[in-house]
């Protein structure tokens, strides 16, 4: 099901950090793990993940400069975005830094397990929808 695709799960909150690694491990991910920015950008480029999932909010560094680091670098991994800020201006600035997919806490693994799922489907679904298959 995951074709061996390896998942940055970046949260200073440890007891959620734990809980997303475990669902995505039964789904059979490849789970790395950061707790804040700094160690995001670190395992990016050390380990080439195939999708971040990043807090907004964490100590050191939060969300926002690790996307503003990546927006227009060619090895940036596509991003869903987790946050408990209700705010709509901070949503408008994360799609505009390019994140796939925003998803505010609580939220439900299975929301979140849809969101990785559309992230790592390929794009180009032309062959397999076609009528005359």
């Amino acid at each position: 099901m995951s074709n061996g695709k390896t998942i940055l799960v970046v949260d200073d909150d440890r007891e959620l950090l734990d809980a997303v690694r475990t669902m995505l491990e039964r789904q059979g991910f490849q789970v790395i793990q950061a707790h804040d920015g700094h160690q995001a950008k670190q395992m990016v480029y050390h380990h080439k993940p195939d999708l971040m999932i990043l807090d907004m909010m964490m100590h050191r560094m939060g969300g926002f400069p690790v996307l503003e680091h990546f927006k227009d670098k060619a090895d940036a991994p596509p991003t869903i975005m987790v946050t408990a800020n209700e705010g709509g201006r901070h949503k408008a600035y994360a799609e505009y830094l390019g994140v796939i997919d925003y998803i505010r806490k609580p939220f439900s693994m299975e929301k979140l397990m849809d969101a990785v799922n559309k992230a790592l489907t390929p794009k180009d679904t032309t062959e397999a929808t076609s009528p005359t298959a």
